[in-house]
C-alpha cells in the first residue's frame, strides 16, 4: 500500500488531508513540521510526501531541501500562495509538483496520483542499458553517473535532465521542452528552474564533461560529444 506522509503545522489541515487520502485508498502519516517529518523518513518507507511551505522554525523550502541530499522521494507542496516565484523556487529546489490551497478532494487525489505513476514508471520502463558518452558513463540500472570512473552525486531531476540529453545527442530542447518532460509541466511562467538545474548539473560533471551541454541562444540545450 502507497504510504504518504502529510507534513503541515496546522492540525486541522492534516487531519482533512489524511481523510481524503485514506478515502482514496492510500496510507498515511503526519507530521506537524520539518524536523518531525524528516525523523519519520527515516523510520518509514514513504513513498510521497505532502508538505507544506508556510511552517514556522523549518518552513517548506527547507525541509524540502535537507530531504533533498539524501532521498528522491516525490515531493508535493501544499501552500496558500501563488505566486510564480514560490513554484519556480519550489521546482528547482527538488519538489515534483506544487497544490494551492484551496484544493478538492480529487484535484489532490489526481496530482498524487500523477508523480506516482511518473516516479514508478520511470523505474518500471528502466531496462539493462549504460549509456557512455566520451568520459561520461550513465547506469540506468543503479541510476549512478561515473565521469572518468568517479561517482558523480545527482538529484534524481539532475540525472533525468543528463540521461534525456545522453540518450538524444545532438537534438535540440527548449526550456519548455525540458520542464514539459522532465517535470512533467506545463508552465507558461519563467523557465529559471532548467536553468538552474543545468548550471548545477554541468558544474558537477566538471569542466571538460560539463561542457558537453551547449547552450542554444534562442532556443535552449542540446548535448554534444566534440569528435
Amino acid at each position: 500500500m502507497t504510504t504518504i506522509l502529510i507534513v503541515d503545522d496546522e492540525q486541522d489541515m492534516r487531519n482533512l488531508i489524511n481523510v481524503m487520502l485514506r478515502q482514496s485508498g492510500f496510507q498515511t502519516l503526519q507530521a506537524n513540521g520539518g524536523f518531525e517529518a524528516i525523523k519519520s523518513l527515516i523510520e518509514h518507507q514513504i513513498d510521497l510526501i505532502i508538505l507544506d511551505i508556510m511552517m514556522p522554525h523549518m518552513n517548506g523550502f527547507e525541509v524540502c531541501t535537507e530531504i533533498r541530499k539524501t532521498s528522491d522521494v516525490p515531493i508535493i507542496f501544499l501552500t496558500a500562495r501563488d505566486a510564480n516565484e514560490d513554484k519556480v523556487k519550489g521546482l528547482t529546489i527538488g519538489a515534483d509538483d506544487y497544490v494551492v490551497k484551496p484544493f478538492t478532494s480529487n484535484e489532490l487525489v489526481a496530482r498524487i496520483q500523477a508523480v506516482l505513476r511518473r516516479t514508478r514508471g520511470e523505474v518500471v520502463e528502466v531496462t539493462n542499458k549504460l549509456l557512455v558518452k566520451d568520459s561520461i558513463e550513465l547506469d540506468e540500472i543503479s541510476r549512478k553517473v561515473y565521469v572518468s570512473g568517479k561517482v558523480i552525486p545527482l538529484t534524481l531531476k539532475e540525472f533525468e535532465l543528463l540521461h534525456l540529453f545522453m540518450d538524444n545527442e545532438n537534438v535540440v530542447y527548449t526550456r519548455e521542452q525540458l520542464l514539459e518532460t522532465i517535470w512533467s509541466l506545463h508552465y507558461s511562467g519563467g523557465t529559471r528552474t532548467v536553468d538552474t538545474h543545468i548550471k548545477t548539473l554541468r558544474l558537477k560533471l566538471g569542466h571538460e564533461a560539463g561542457q558537453f551541454i551547449h547552450t542554444v541562444w534562442g532556443l535552449g540545450y542540446r548535448f554534444e560529444v566534440p569528435e
